[in-house]
């Protein structure tokens, strides 16, 4: 996949929910909600600023991240779901 995103934008993949319930219930598709946690797979050049200056972006290629339930655009390149979304969409990278 060749994809970059502009100024503060990411891609990101979502990762998969747990299909089983802490009790051991089976969660079909239909009843499964959306996954909040991803991986990045682009990032762009950074937030233009007012001055013209350009500040880049906290989150990296390969990193984890939690975003809104309803955040970003999906897009499907390759057969493959994806996320583009702006880098204030991220609530935070999960690390460890």
């Amino acid at each position: 996949m060749k994809i970059r995103p502009l100024h503060d934008r990411i891609v990101v993949r979502r990762m998969e929910e747990e299909r089983t319930s802490a009790g051991g219930i089976v969660i079909p598709d239909s009843a499964a909600e959306k996954p909040i946690q991803g991986e990045v797979i682009a990032v762009g050049n950074g937030k233009i600023m007012d001055n013209g200056d350009t500040r880049g972006l906290d989150v990296k290629v390969g990193d984890k991240v939690l975003f809104g339930k309803y955040s970003g655009t999906e897009v499907k390149l390759d057969g493959e779901e994806f996320l583009v979304m702006r880098e204030e969409d991220v609530m935070g990278v999960i690390e460890g």
